[in-house]
């Protein structure tokens, strides 16, 4: 039976999965049969974690097989949802152009003297207040139309100019029209971005090119050159602390740690390197990245920064979320591998206490080893150590903050106000976890690096209004659960109930 403790740890993880579900549930269903589609989706591919957490904190244990199963009943659940989704989504879309077809052929007759005044390039005596120069602002004005974007205020802002007005098509459709005018008319003197007005109606906003992110200078790439070398040293430092050493006492060893600082880097390469992969596909330039060293995980990470605008927010999303899904895969890869080889007479033997430590990990080791984890010592693998690690700094970027990759997945799916709000409660919940533990610095250093370095948000993209899809949503709500079911730890009771620890 549980104790009180173990009922509240559990009623709490319920309650917030529930929440997070009808929260869901409510942001989708404005959207009708489509977006309740797209909420079953996000729900099949969670279903399954919940379920295996679930029935292991009532101590019901799933083998591989199981789990296989689990998964692959979600993956099939999801791609017939999928399939359902585009069907009545691409019937949704005939409607909806047929309607705006109409409208605008209605707006055409009702306001063609308005049209007639809009086209006109002559300017209006405000105009010359604009930090445009007027023959430029003639020139963009000519860009708008009754058929994509029908201005009718212009209002000076910083050193371009915003334009108010409606919205006559798709938004993807409309901003790629406007650019493609703009570019052709003034080639790359301006930037022409599609955004939400505070009152959340769509409006255009103009700014000159040199407003552009500007590309590292020689002092910040020296800069993370000497990061670079410094994560070296401690991820030598952290992988002898795993072998029973202090490294900085022991420079003869320090050949015994290259093999697992090998590992800890492989996992820290492919994260940046999914980064790098995706912002080339989208034609993104990102900075070198900037590693922060740590002496107990050997590192936080790396944060970079993008050098040039981000066309949409699906790319802001793709480029954040690859980083820690290719690393955080390549580190549970390493776990199960670990595991798995684990045998008696395994190169670390490990207290069977530690594994309290995540319910992700913890749920795992159960799996592989079985009774094993019972014994005070816990016989395992070098890759087990490695993976672990990987988990541990994949999902501390995961947090939704800022500028860290949770951060980026945040405002790319739910808007930059939401973004806003999670960055505050993220930094509120790591320094309530700094206070009540100081005995693990990690939280109030991690805060620290946020609160200084990574607590603003990313600039609006060049089409902030397009949301990216609802598959993305789902994977963004699977990689926020997954972060935390790797950082939050067992109960002591109930993990001793398990026979962990």
């Amino acid at each position: 039976m549980f104790n009180n403790s173990e009922t509240l740890t559990i009623s709490l993880i319920l309650f917030v999965a529930l929440g997070v579900m009808l929260w869901g549930f409510n942001r989708a269903k404005k959207f009708g049969k489509l977006g309740i589609l797209a909420w079953l989706q996000s729900v099949v591919l969670m279903t399954p974690w919940l379920l295996f957490f679930a029935l292991f904190a009532a101590g019901i244990y799933l083998n591989l097989i199981g789990i296989i199963l689990l998964l692959v009943t979600s993956v099939g659940a999801y791609i017939a949802i999928g399939k359902k989704l585009r069907s009545e989504g691409q019937e949704a879309l005939l409607k909806e152009k047929a309607a705006q077809r109409i409208k605008m052929e209605e707006d055409a007759k009702n306001s063609s003297s308005e049209s007639t005044n809009s086209a006109d390039s002559s300017l209006r005596p405000e105009d010359s207040f604009l930090p445009i120069p007027q023959e430029d602002l003639a020139m963009i004005k000519g860009i708008f139309g009754i058929d994509t974007f029908f201005a009718t205020e212009t209002i000076s802002y910083q050193e371009g100019a915003i334009f108010k007005g409606n919205l006559r098509g798709e938004p993807e459709t409309v901003h790629q029209e406007l650019t493609q005018k703009l570019e052709s008319k003034l080639g790359e003197k301006y930037r022409l971005f599609l955004v939400e007005n505070t009152d959340e109606r769509p409006v255009i906003v103009i700014l000159p090119s040199k407003n552009d992110p500007k590309p590292s200078n020689l002092t910040q790439k020296i800069l993370a050159g000497f990061l670079l070398i410094a994560t070296i040293f401690t991820t030598l430092e952290a992988s002898g602390f795993l072998l029973g050493f202090d490294l900085t006492n022991s420079w003869s060893k320090v050949t015994e740690t290259i093999p697992l600082s090998i590992g800890i880097f492989v996992i820290l390469a492919v994260h940046e390197m999914g980064h790098f992969y995706f912002a080339k596909q989208y034609n993104v330039k990102l900075s070198l990245p900037y590693f922060i060293p740590n002496w107990q995980i050997a590192s936080f990470g790396a944060l970079n920064r993008f050098e040039s605008l981000l066309p949409h927010r699906t790319a802001l999303f793709d480029i954040g979320f690859a980083g820690p899904a290719i690393g955080g895969i390549t580190s549970l890869l390493m776990l199960c591998i670990g595991l798995f080889l684990s045998h008696p007479g395994s190169q670390f033997q490990v207290p069977s206490g530690v594994f309290q430590g995540s319910i992700l990990v913890g749920s795992l080791v159960k799996i592989f080893l079985g009774d094993a984890i019972s014994n005070p010592l816990v016989d395992v693998n070098a890759l087990v150590l490695v993976g672990w690690l990987g988990l541990v700094i994949t999902a501390l970027n995961l947090l939704p903050a800022g500028q860290l990759d949770g951060g980026r997945i945040v405002q790319a799916i739910y808007g930059r106000k939401t973004a806003r709000r999670s960055t505050i409660a993220t930094l509120i919940i790591l320094g309530i976890i700094a206070i009540f533990n100081p005995a693990n610095p990690l939280p109030l250093y991690w805060a620290i690096v946020i609160l200084f370095l990574q607590r603003g948000q990313e600039r609006p993209s060049l089409n902030e209004i397009t949301e990216p899809d609802d598959a993305r949503a789902a994977y963004a709500l699977l990689a926020l659960f997954l972060m935390l079911a790797t950082l939050i730890p067992l109960t002591p009771s109930l993990a001793g109930r398990l026979g962990i620890g």
